[in-house]
């Protein structure tokens, strides 16, 4: 009978054997490629609205200090005591903001030199009205250059929503501008009647430069906001925003009318102050509620970059789940199918007839007398050599 020779199991080639692992690095790489720009976008996004809540907050402390400098002014140059309990508590506030935030947005120098003029403002000659005009003035802008540096060491000036960019372009340029220009404006009409007639023509210039200053960024703010609320996904902005701004845009619309000129004499000083108070006591309002409305755009920005943040973050995580899964039912197939071929290897042939033995005549005699073993198990031995022996 035929024995069929084993058959030589062979090992799979080390290529096929690494095929589905690169297959599954080749998934792995782009998506993970894409998972990391995908989280360093988010993360960038999340760490510019968390320092323009910084801002936000640091804009909220200045607030009270340029209204608290624009009424010192007022009095100095009226001649009236200046009052510096709300000035100095203003600028306690401002501090403990700076303190606390000032490292991060890179305010520290600059508030200490504003800080400093402030504190040195009642040392001053306050006795001439000119010049405490002048001081005060100097003062302002630097509060205003304060101002500016808030907004772009916080990324306020870079915010990439349309509705939150107007909102703090209104609060954090537009407004203390036009505020500072009015207040201005308000005390060199004061300042006026006591000047040389000489400088006539040149308080002019002066009184009209002011009103520009003062109703060009009041405008600005009004468009601003405006347009924020027409462009902003948010259903409290406008609601929110709209009163108090209609109230600011009236008590401005008071101040360009009691500003224009009014033949040789000028703007009344008492109608003017009374209207820059008016517009400062508006501004104020809108302010706190501008403050709000923008850190609760920001807030719900933060909250949802973190929820996409986390989706994303789960999203690879089970990417990679099933990738790993994949890989592991690609490099099983190949045992798989060598235990198959190996099982069908193993299997019983078919049961068929016996096969027939056929066994060849005895082998001729050496000599006389020599007698050869019969063979076990050949059929009819005996009987055949029977004769043989009777004829001994």
């Amino acid at each position: 009978m035929t024995v069929p020779a084993p058959r030589v199991r062979r090992r799979p080639a080390v290529p096929g054997r690494a095929l589905p692992l690169l297959l599954v690095m080749a998934l792995l790489a782009p998506l993970g490629l894409l998972f990391a720009q995908t989280d360093r976008h988010a993360g960038d996004d999340r760490d510019l609205a968390a320092r323009e809540r910084l801002g936000v907050r640091y804009l909220r402390a200045l607030g009270p200090v340029t209204d608290a400098l624009i009424d010192a002014q007022t009095a100095a140059v009226a001649g009236r005591p200046v009052s510096r309990a709300t000035l100095t508590a203003a600028v306690e506030q401002a501090a403990q903001v700076d303190s606390a935030v000032g490292d991060q947005l890179r305010t520290r120098e600059r508030w200490a030199g504003v800080r400093a003029r402030l504190e040195a403002l009642p040392e001053r000659g306050l006795a001439d009205p000119e010049a405490a005009f002048q001081a005060y003035g100097e003062v302002s802008d630097l509060l205003l250059a304060l101002h500016r540096k808030v907004r772009e060491a916080s990324g306020l000036v870079r915010d990439p929503r349309s509705d939150s960019f107007f909102v703090q372009d209104a609060i954090g340029a537009d407004l203390p501008a036009a505020l500072v220009a009015a207040g201005r404006l308000a005390d060199l009409a004061t300042l006026a009647p006591k000047r040389p007639a000489a400088t006539r023509p040149r308080t002019v210039a002066e009184l009209a430069e002011f009103r520009v200053a003062a109703l060009g960024p009041a405008t600005d703010l009004v468009d601003d906001l405006r347009t924020a609320v027409d462009s902003s996904e948010s259903t409290d902005l406008g609601p929110t925003v709209l009163t108090p701004l209609d109230t600011y845009q009236r008590s401005v619309e008071a101040l360009a009318a009691f500003s224009a000129p009014a033949g040789a004499a000028g703007p009344d000083p008492v109608q003017l102050g009374a209207a820059r108070r008016g517009t400062q006591s508006a501004a104020a309002k809108l302010r706190q509620v501008i403050l709000d409305q923008l850190d609760v755009l920001l807030a719900e920005r933060l909250d949802r970059l973190d929820r996409d943040r986390w989706l994303d973050r789960g999203a690879i995580a089970v990417a990679v789940v099933l990738l790993t899964v994949l890989a592991r039912v690609l490099l099983a197939a190949p045992r798989r199918a060598r235990r198959g071929a190996a099982g069908t290897d193993g299997e019983p042939a078919e049961a068929g007839p016996p096969p027939v033995a056929h066994h060849p005549g005895p082998p001729a005699s050496s000599g006389a007398g020599e007698l050869q073993p019969v063979a076990a198990g050949r059929v009819g031995e005996p009987e055949r050599w029977r004769p043989f022996d009777a004829a001994r």
